[in-house]
């Protein structure tokens, strides 16, 4: 972990989230911004954001990043970083344009970005890059001074990252009756999508699968090592959308506890391990509908906690932005990194997570913003 206080060349973070809808007025234009240029109907917006709406139209993902803020607010001042620390969406307010509009009048020049996506993938980390670029160019056609961005690294194998999500898991197993918590099954979840985009994920292929797998083997291994037990367990996938005829990865979540009932499994602990927060993603996917699965198949269920604003996450943020600060100084740097597949790249190469229709990305080797 670097030991540094200098967040040098840097004067700002940005934490860069998805964005949600605050209220039922908020759902439909939320959806609108997230399927634009789709020419989906509003009716059938209004049928997708159903799930919103059995929540008062309000998802948590704001709130949570509310709650991140001020914890990464509290962390830094606390270890004696000035940074201020900034926040946008690419899908509802505060939005992208804006915060970065802002920053530039506030004249922040040279500004590290946090994505609230911690594994490789075009949805996941080049479509944040492309809404970067899409911001900067706005900013550009206003006739502003472009401030440069640098998003920091993937942080799915970090310490910070990985250790809330074990005692997490250790949390959950110990609310299960003691009679079915030795042979609990481990399901680790995160967001399908296309397997065409899986394999093309990260500089070689295959990124998305291969993170989610090392960080679900380190957990296993801390628990383990924790109570004794080699839990069995298995890397499944929630909140599938598009087209029927797409290839997307399998098998969903609640088809898994369906076959483990059938095994009959004893009890679950679902991970979501590829989630930063408790959005909607985990509130309807994993909290409702998985849990009124379980119900359906009696199969007793629990699902432990994402990261969220927890202190260690935080104290991670704030180890990424100084190790590179430090390599961007030049200086050497050892970086923190769990499981096989070491730290991942700070600069995304030419090719990365790669979409089907080219669009501009900042950040990366082939930004047009350097």
């Amino acid at each position: 972990m670097s030991d540094q206080r200098d967040p040098a060349p840097y004067d700002a973070l940005l934490l860069l989230s998805f964005g949600g809808p605050e209220g039922p007025d908020d759902v439909v234009p939320f959806l609108e911004n997230v399927t634009r240029g789709r020419g989906i109907p509003k009716e059938r917006l209004k049928e997708v954001g159903r799930h919103y709406f059995l929540f008062d139209g309000v998802s948590p993902i704001n709130g949570q990043n509310r709650a991140l803020l001020d914890a990464l607010r509290e962390d830094f001042a606390g270890h004696g970083l000035d940074l201020p620390v900034y926040w946008g969406n690419r899908n509802w307010a505060p939005y992208l344009t804006d915060t970065l509009r802002e920053m530039t009048a506030d004249g922040r020049r040279r500004i590290a970005v946090l994505a609230t996506s911690a594994y490789a993938s075009y949805s996941g980390c080049r479509q944040y890059r492309e809404d970067l670029a899409g911001a900067l160019a706005t900013l550009a056609a206003e006739g502003l001074e472009l401030p440069r961005v640098d998003k920091l690294r993937h942080y799915f194998n970090h310490p910070g990252f990985v250790g809330p999500m074990a005692d997490g898991v250790l949390k959950s197993l110990a609310e299960l009756d003691e009679s079915v918590r030795a042979g609990a099954h481990l399901a680790f979840t995160t967001h399908s999508i296309p397997t065409a985009a899986a394999d093309s994920s990260g500089p070689g292929g295959g990124a998305y699968v291969a993170e989610h797998l090392d960080v679900a083997r380190v957990i296993v291994e801390k628990v383990r090592a924790e109570t004794g037990v080699a839990h069995p367990w298995q890397l499944v996938y929630q909140s599938r959308s598009g087209s029927p005829q797409t290839p997307w990865l399998e098998p969903d979540i609640c088809d898994h506890l369906t076959e483990l009932h059938g095994a009959a499994v004893p009890a679950v602990v679902m991970v979501p391990i590829g989630f930063v927060s408790d959005h909607m993603e985990v509130l309807y996917d994993l909290d409702t509908e998985a849990v009124a699965k379980a119900a359906e198949l009696g199969l007793p269920v629990v699902r432990s906690a994402t990261v969220g604003a927890d202190p260690r996450f935080a104290a991670a943020v704030r180890d990424l932005v100084l190790e590179r600060a430090s390599a961007e100084r030049g200086r050497p740097v050892e970086r923190c990194a769990l499981g096989e597949l070491g730290p991942s790249h700070d600069i995304c190469p030419v090719g990365c997570c790669p979409a089907r229709t080219a669009r501009p990305a900042a950040a990366g080797a082939d930004s047009p913003y350097a």
